[in-house]
């Protein structure tokens, strides 16, 4: 995934109080669209050190924490070797160069991940295969902000395109929402966050 060396170097102060904040966001969001959980396998997919998926690591019967960083995802270990959380597990793997052919879920769910994405469509594409039938691929990130000037990320998403993305890739269903709007949140710029709900 793009930027990796970024995140290697940012690892260990990572989880400042606004990241942690912004991420209980995210994870309020994901959480309402959990069915049945209890008996689902879900991926944290670009899961940094794992601040949206240990809020949801209840709702799960497993999380598999996938990342490009192995720096980022040490921090995970020992964040659930700490509290004895023994249904989850980590994976260094960068999906837009491999895929891992036993890697399977009823649950993906990426916070802010698309955006350090290069080429989007490659990426879902290999998602919507990792899916189990009727699963379900959910998607917080920015609504486009033509303030955001930047080499290393996409200016977040317009949703009618990325919407229509996921329906030609074979996601059925898909529909997204506006979920929050805050201050300098999105490259020091003020920005909206919304939520996409595909399933395979």
């Amino acid at each position: 995934m793009g930027n990796t060396d970024i995140f290697e170097a940012m690892a260990h102060g990572y989880d400042t109080p606004e990241r942690i904040r912004i991420a209980k966001i995210a994870s309020d969001a994901i959480r309402e669209f959990i069915e049945d959980g209890q008996r689902k396998i879900a991926i944290d997919f670009g899961c940094g050190t794992g601040l949206v998926g240990l809020n949801l690591i209840d709702a799960f019967s497993s999380i598999v924490f996938v990342d490009t960083s192995r720096n980022m995802l040490d921090r995970i270990d020992r964040k659930t070797a700490d509290a004895n959380i023994r249904h989850a597990r980590t994976l260094c793997l960068d999906l837009e160069t491999g895929l891992a052919s036993d890697l399977r879920a009823d649950y993906i769910f990426m916070a802010q991940v698309l955006l350090h994405i290069k080429e989007v469509e490659p990426v879902l594409t290999r998602l919507f295969e990792v899916l189990n039938p009727g699963g379900h691929l959910l998607i917080v990130d920015f609504d486009k902000n033509d303030n955001v000037k930047s080499d290393l990320v996409h200016p977040g998403f317009d949703q009618d395109d990325l919407i229509g993305l996921m329906t030609k890739i074979g996601y059925r269903d898909a529909a997204s929402k506006n979920i929050y709007t805050g201050s300098k949140i999105f490259m020091n710029q003020d920005a909206t966050m919304f939520i996409a709900d595909a399933r395979k």
